[in-house]
Parts: C-alpha cells; structure tokens; sequence
C-alpha cells in the first residue's frame, strides 16, 4: 500500500513538471500571422471621404453610385471590395482625363459590358478592352508598372490606362469626342486614313457607346 502511495506522488510529480514545461514551450511558439494581421478597413465605409480627398463633388458621388450598381448588376468577376474600388476608380480617373464618368461607363458597357476578363477576339483586354501594345506603352509613359497583358486584368490599372488613352484621342481630333471613340474602336492610324481619303468615320461604336452615355446618364437622374 505504501509503494502505491508514493508511485502515485511520484506520478503527479511528473505531471506537474511536464504540464510547467508544455506552458513555457507554447510561450515560446511563434504566434499565428492571422491574429497579428491589421484588418482592412471596410473599402466603402466612408466613400464620401475618399471622394473628396480627389476633390471629387457631390455628382461625382451619384455617378460613382450609379457606376457602382452598374458593376454590381453585371457579371464583371470581381468581389464585392474591389467593385466599390474600381466605381471610384472610373469616376477619380474620368475627372483626372476630363471625360464624363457615364461616357467612360458606356464605353465600358459596350466593350466588355463590365466583366474585367473580357479577351476579345482580336486580343484586345479587361473592362475597357485594350491592346497589349498599346497598354504597354500607355504604361510606360504613365509610369505604371507592366507585367504583360495580364495587367491589364487589374481593372483599376485598366481603367487608368483607357481614360488616358480616350483622352489622348479627343485632343487627337481636336475635342471631337466621336471621332475619338471611332479612333479608340479601329485605331487611331485606320481613322486618319479614311479622313484623309474623305471617307466617313464609323458610326456604328459611337453610336452604341453615345446610346449606352445617354442611358447610363439618365439612370442618374
């Protein structure tokens, strides 16, 4: 009896000492990255302010609304964080390109009716469905980094790029917004031939994205 009483002293001993040990070890134990991890602050938790430190207005919040719902509406692949993300996007960069937010939308709508991995059949890519070339070389002279076709997958750099562009155009043609959007459908060497030659632009893209401007617009009011 007496050698059951001191293995069983023995035995809680050992626990006691393992049990210190185990505490001291998991001490040790490197914390997981989930808990250390800052969480995001919510993307529209305050849309107001992000607008207006772009110097953005009022219109320009309902345009972004409108876009925003537009995105949302549609199949564009994107999550629900990143759609608020690119609706200020397009308005921030239309206003920075001194185009209309819904002109920039309606383009969007009829090249690649919202889904940022649209590839169209002559290669063109994303939401506002650029050439890889002339991505590139938008990227270049804006500064922003190229990772091959595949960046213009981010839509944001997608819609940075293809405002500069329609920008660049319009003042191409002297402020002729269709004309401009003619030049961004066929490019912009195929529409100086025809103007050269005396033969009229295209109508049929500018008239899809003039009708999808003035739909989109009026969707805001």
């Amino acid at each position: 009896m007496r050698e059951l009483l001191f293995v069983t002293i023995a035995l809680l001993g050992l626990a006691t000492i393992t049990g210190a040990w185990l505490d001291r070890s998991a001490d040790r134990l490197p914390r997981s990255r989930v808990h250390e991890t800052t969480p995001l602050p919510a993307v529209d938790a305050a849309p107001a302010d992000a607008m207006a430190s772009h110097g953005l207005d009022a219109d320009d919040l309902a345009a972004r609304a409108e876009i925003h719902r537009f995105l949302t509406e549609r199949h564009s692949g994107l999550a629900d964080a990143e759609l608020a993300r690119v609706a200020t996007t397009i308005v921030v960069e239309a206003r920075r390109q001194r185009l209309e937010p819904m002109l920039v939308l309606g383009l969007i709508r009829v090249d690649s009716a919202g889904y940022a991995f649209a590839v169209s059949s002559v290669g063109a890519y994303g939401l506002m469905q650029i050439m890889p070339p002339t991505g590139e070389m938008l990227a270049t002279r804006l500064g922003v980094a190229w990772h091959g076709a595949d960046t213009l997958f981010d839509p944001v750099v997608n819609v940075r790029l293809g405002t500069a562009y329609l920008r660049e155009l319009v003042d191409r043609y002297a402020g002729d917004v269709p004309t401009a959007l003619a030049a961004y459908n066929w490019g912009p060497g195929r529409i100086d031939q025809k103007l050269r030659s005396g033969a009229g632009v295209p109508q049929l893209y500018i008239t899809q994205v003039m009708t999808a401007h003035e739909e989109l617009a009026a969707r805001r009011m």
